[in-house]
């Protein structure tokens, strides 16, 4: 019997779900942040949820009185959570260096600070690092910086007491911003578990167990692992059962996984012969979701349904089997590319050299038998702008002009939602399709023009027939 929630009555359940699900999905929470009555939620079940997030996940909940801060045990390098702007697009990498420099520089302001002068103390350290810089005088760069602010103050850390931010972005000779600084929720914006100056790669994040204090004896090996095991399926779209060394895939088949996240979090989770998934139909927990409306989620659905349909294909015209990367090996990758954007001269030199002790290298077999090579259909570059091309011909109507006009952007964008949805894997000149990826193959659209009254409804989820309503605007 599941040890979750053992304190909550069963009359009360539904409640603590909802702040379980709301703590996971918004790990900072404060008096205004994601609404005003997140806190609240998360407050009353404050005693329940540390020991549930602890004992099931590894996560360490830390509460103030104007904060709750989830401190997640980090497995893999995850990039579906960027931050976002103002328009609701990823931080690049100029945004998140004005993000750290801008916490960085509120720590030695008072109570209180104006944009302009935020601004100088920022260009102030972004002028030492290399290819960075903030220039005031440069719309792109206020815009930037602008955006960083925005997501603090979105987040309560800071609050606009008078002015603008948006029109000193406009110009900052005729307009000005003023901010108060709340302290304890800038402390918990950033709140790491290590100290990052001792770090070798980004890697060394991973290390969880030991970022949280726990322990690490031989003794609690099989209970790491279980929280592994269900920290994979309550963060990814789906647990791939060949991806999984032998004590993780033991963990993933026990009847305990399933009734545990099911009863911390009221969703439902759905197995089958390829993999585990937490099925979220309503949204409630998911920070991403598919089928979703916009050009590209709209894109990437026809998209895979145009796959599975290949996959489908027997005989001369079946498609090449190829095996996809590793965890490992994605992993060390994604560790490459950004171990080699650490600094490279100064005390932390000694950073950009990869640790490669600290990466996982798991394989599907258990100790000294080979590992069993699973394959997966692949489909060329070529393939893809091809049916690209097809789909923007048939819908492209109802797609975003500069997307439209764009095919590779809107290709290279339709297959990272793909990827951050476990549905294909991106190799060199092609894409692996996963099992996951059948559950649209049945996917059929049509173009509808927007009314007055607002756009029409979206796509039904989850299902093997799927009809997909494309909205097209009437203005040009």
């Amino acid at each position: 019997m599941s040890r979750v929630a053992e304190g909550v009555s069963p009359l009360e359940l539904a409640d603590y779900q909802k702040a379980v699900r709301l703590v996971l999905r918004h790990p900072l929470v404060t008096p205004g942040y994601p609404d005003k009555a997140a806190l609240t939620t998360v407050r009353r079940w404050a005693g329940q949820l540390r020991t549930d997030l602890m004992e099931a996940l590894g996560y360490r909940l830390v509460t103030t009185a104007d904060t709750a801060r989830l401190q997640r045990a980090q497995d893999g390098l995850d990039a579906t959570r960027p931050a976002l702007t103002r328009a609701g697009r990823p931080f690049d990498r100029r945004r998140y260096a004005y993000l750290v420099l801008t916490l960085a520089a509120l720590g030695r302001h008072g109570a209180q600070v104006a944009l302009g002068e935020l601004a100088d103390a920022v260009a102030a350290d972004a002028v030492r690092i290399d290819g960075l810089g903030l220039d005031t005088a440069r719309k792109p760069d206020r815009d930037a910086f602008v955006d960083a602010v925005t997501w603090l103050t979105e987040r309560g850390a800071l609050t606009l007491a008078d002015g603008s931010a948006t029109a000193w972005a406009g110009d900052p000779e005729r307009a000005e911003a003023l901010y108060d600084i709340d302290r304890e929720i800038l402390l918990a914006v950033h709140h790491p578990t290590r100290v990052l100056q001792h770090l070798t790669s980004v890697t060394s994040l991973l290390d969880s167990s030991g970022a949280l204090g726990l322990s690490a004896g031989r003794a609690a090996q099989r209970r790491d692992q279980a929280r592994r095991a269900r920290r994979l399926v309550l963060e990814n779209p789906v647990a791939y059962y060949a991806e999984a060394d032998s004590e993780l895939l033991g963990q993933l088949r026990a009847p305990a996984l399933a009734e545990d996240l099911e009863r911390l979090t009221g969703l439902t989770v759905e197995r089958r012969a390829e993999g585990v998934a937490l099925i979220d139909t309503s949204g409630r927990l998911s920070d991403l979701r598919f089928p979703g409306g916009g050009t590209v989620a709209q894109a990437a659905l026809l998209l895979a349904a145009r796959i599975s349909a290949a996959v489908q294909r027997s005989g001369r015209h079946a498609l090449e089997l190829l095996p996809a990367p590793t965890a490992a090996e994605r992993l060390a990758a994604r560790a490459l590319r950004l171990d080699g954007a650490l600094p490279s001269h100064g005390l932390v030199a000694e950073l950009t050299a990869p640790d490669e002790e600290s990466a996982y290298e798991t394989t599907p077999g258990g100790e000294g038998q080979e590992p069993t090579e699973t394959r997966y259909p692949f489909v060329t570059d070529s393939w893809l702008r091809g049916r690209l091309k097809e789909i923007t011909a048939e819908y492209g109507a109802g797609f975003a002009a500069d997307l439209r006009g764009d095919p590779d952007r809107l290709l290279g964008q339709a297959l990272d939602l793909l990827a951050a949805m476990s549905l294909i894997v991106r190799v060199d000149g092609g894409a692996l399709a996963l099992p996951l990826l059948a559950r649209y193959r049945g996917v059929t659209a049509r173009v509808r023009t927007r009314t007055a009254a607002g756009p029409p409804s979206q796509t039904a989820l989850f299902a093997d027939d799927t009809v997909n309503d494309i909205a097209k605007d009437p203005t040009p």
